[in-house]
């Protein structure tokens, strides 16, 4: 199910406040200017689908997203307990960091925990199949996908380019709970 935990900045031990009710988890980070969103993750994409089937199954969803806001590009993440550099790509993606548009995700399939720095309090999102997820452009976040990862999301970019992080070199992401 997803969560949305909140915790101070300066203390990871007590979080603030905690919901997995998708309509207060989308007002408490509207609050923030993020938008989050339950989608319906409805086709069979079979055991280990190719980004090609993603895509093919859910253009009608990014071709929503694109005549909203106009991105430029999307393509698909999957990753699997299996894969030979998890720890590798964990490690990075739990670096705090930034990004000059807005990363934009949605869940087809797993889990992934969004972490977000702002205004003095960390947001941890446990976002699941079903979920989109907009972060916007310049807050500082970091991404954990868990020890054995398996999650498939589309990731939609507003530059032809793709994923460009701006590692911030805080250390905060250190500080808070991640997935098993």
């Amino acid at each position: 199910m997803s969560a949305l935990t909140i915790f101070s900045d300066k203390d990871a031990s007590q979080p603030i406040w905690q919901s997995e009710d998708a309509a207060q988890i989308r007002e408490k980070l509207a609050q923030q200017d993020v938008r989050f969103e339950r989608w319906a993750a409805d086709r069979d994409l079979g055991a280990d689908p190719t980004p090609e089937t993603v895509l093919e199954a859910y253009q009608h969803a990014i071709d929503k997203l694109v005549a909203e806001k106009g991105y430029q590009s999307w393509d698909v993440i999957s990753m699997r307990a299996s894969h030979p550099e998890k720890q590798a790509l964990r490690e990075k993606f739990l670096s705090e960091h930034t990004h000059g548009e807005d990363e934009v995700r949605f869940f087809v399939e797993g889990a992934g925990l969004f972490c977000l720095h702002l205004d003095g309090h960390v947001y941890q999102i446990l976002c699941e199949k079903n979920d989109l997820i907009s972060v916007p452009a310049g807050t500082p976040h970091w991404f954990d996908m868990g020890s054995e990862p398996n999650f498939t999301a589309i990731r939609i970019f507003d530059n032809p380019e793709g994923w460009i992080a701006r590692f911030t070199g805080d250390p905060i992401a250190e500080s808070y709970p991640r997935l098993a």
